[in-house]
């Protein structure tokens, strides 16, 4: 019977060492430097609180490596506030090329577990996607199973917590919306100077202050010009002897059309048959006074600009405009314009010049609209608002809370599936209010991240290292 027994207990310990050696030959090897690694935990499902990995590596022929150095510690990335978290493994060796240790992770969650591998022979890393709650591990690091750096594993449960939504990449057309600053100005076409060419005095001044509307052909004021009065009466003269000559009457009447008379005053003139001492000078258009330069008595001086009229039923917006947006905007583009206390009235315009120079102070570009004032609603000086609409056609585009700015770097988080999130580094275009264009790095039905990007670059950077980003 004892003998019986022993034999029992024998085969017993025979089936274990041989499945503990069978044990030791399943699941996937990886490489890790020149080394074979395989890894597994227990339980195969990790939980919060204490796990046991044990670790086997061999060399390149498949002997055990024996005497090794190793460290395995199981991370929980920065999330926001929150600090990164580490659950280190304090390994030791067993069996030659067998290593065992424990880790206890303090909350739910992505731990990925990084082994690093020394010994007289070399050196390897590896490191495993690990989740509590989730069975198994996922090589993240090796051979063909190996993902893109910074490629990260996010379960049902942890998406939702984080709140981590998606969007497609479309092609769509692609509006862009260019909003500047802006202020009313004079049409310079409208802007007209009173200015003589003799010398005077001002007599009755008609025109008495700014801002004053005045009609084509209204008297201004009148004038006494010594040279003026030798012209009139040059003039009566020379037509009371027209018998000696047409061309000399010709002349005199020249004169005094290039002295401003009109040939309605000529004809005054010419009934009365007798030189006005006091002329009077009539508005060259229909406007408002802007400027004033004589009261009534002031001499003036032939050249000297007495007054100036703008006509207000048509003004100018001139904006400033970033020069990268340039490109987008053409003369004729419809523009609309509205007054930042008053955003319930539009006025619609088009862009009639762009200027071909920057401002030196702050390097925008100066466009111009023209609008229509004939209600005098719009005054010079006032602040406005500009909005330009580019309409760009089909593009590529991306939804705009998709894209994080690092740097220089325009990066998207790839949905892959299976629960893989993985970084992407893309070339951006144009923007509009939603939506980012991309020259390169996506195709059209590609699923972005649009919604937890932050958390999920947190975990990416620490997995990848900061400089993949």
């Amino acid at each position: 019977m004892k003998i019986r027994y022993l034999s029992y207990i024998f085969a017993a310990v025979a089936l274990i060492i041989a499945a503990a050696a069978q044990a030791a030959g399943d699941g996937d090897w990886y490489a890790a430097g020149p080394f074979k690694t395989r890894v597994a935990v227990n339980p195969e499902t990790p939980k919060v609180g204490k796990n046991q990995v044990t670790i086997w590596v061999q060399d390149a022929s498949g002997s055990p490596v024996a005497g090794a150095k190793l460290e395995a510690v199981a991370v929980m990335p920065a999330m926001g506030s929150m600090p990164a978290m580490y659950a280190p493994a304090e390994m030791a060796e067993t069996e030659p090329g067998r290593y065992q240790g424990e880790f206890e992770p303090s909350m739910g969650g992505e731990w990925p577990l990084t082994i690093k591998i020394s010994h007289a022979s070399g050196s390897g890393e590896i490191t495993f996607d690990l989740a509590t709650g989730r069975q198994g591990l996922r090589c993240a690091t090796c051979g063909a199973q190996a993902d893109a750096p910074g490629t990260i594993h996010v379960d049902p449960g942890r998406r939702q917590l984080i709140g981590i939504t998606t969007g497609q990449v479309k092609r769509k057309t692609l509006r862009v919306t260019i909003r500047a600053a802006g202020s009313v100005q004079y049409d310079e076409t409208r802007l007209n100077d009173v200015a003589l060419k003799f010398n005077g005095w001002i007599g009755e001044l008609y025109a008495d202050s700014l801002g004053k509307a005045v009609r084509k052909g209204q008297p201004l004021f009148t004038v006494y010009s010594p040279d003026l009065l030798a012209a009139q009466e040059e003039y009566l003269e020379t037509r009371r002897r027209a018998d000696h000559g047409g061309q000399r009457l010709e002349a005199a009447r020249r004169r005094l059309r290039l002295w401003d008379l009109g040939d309605a005053q000529i004809a005054d003139l010419e009934r009365q048959g007798h030189a006005q001492e006091y002329v009077p000078i009539l508005a060259p258009a229909d406007g408002v006074i802007v400027d004033k330069a004589v009261v009534a008595g002031s001499a003036f001086m032939a050249g000297q600009r007495l007054l100036r009229t703008a006509g207000l039923d048509r003004v100018w917006v001139e904006a400033q405009v970033y020069d990268y947006e340039l490109p987008l905007i053409a003369t004729g583009m419809k523009a609309t314009v509205t007054l930042p206390e008053l955003q319930d009235r539009e006025f619609e315009g088009t862009v009639d010049y762009v200027y071909p120079y920057l401002q030196g102070d702050t390097r925008t570009a100066r466009i111009r609209v023209v609008l229509d004032n004939r209600d005098g609603f719009l005054r010079p000086d006032m602040y406005v608002q500009v909005r330009l609409q580019a309409d760009l056609g089909k593009r590529l585009v991306v939804p705009e809370e998709a894209v994080l700015f690092s740097g220089e770097n325009r990066i998207v988080f790839l949905d892959l599936g299976d629960g893989k999130l993985a970084p992407r580094k893309i070339k951006t275009g144009q923007r509009s209010r939603q939506w980012i264009e991309v020259l390169d790095g996506l195709n059209e039905g590609d699923a972005v991240v649009t919604s937890g990007n932050f958390l999920i670059a947190a975990e990416s950077k620490l997995k990848a290292g900061v400089d993949q980003w």
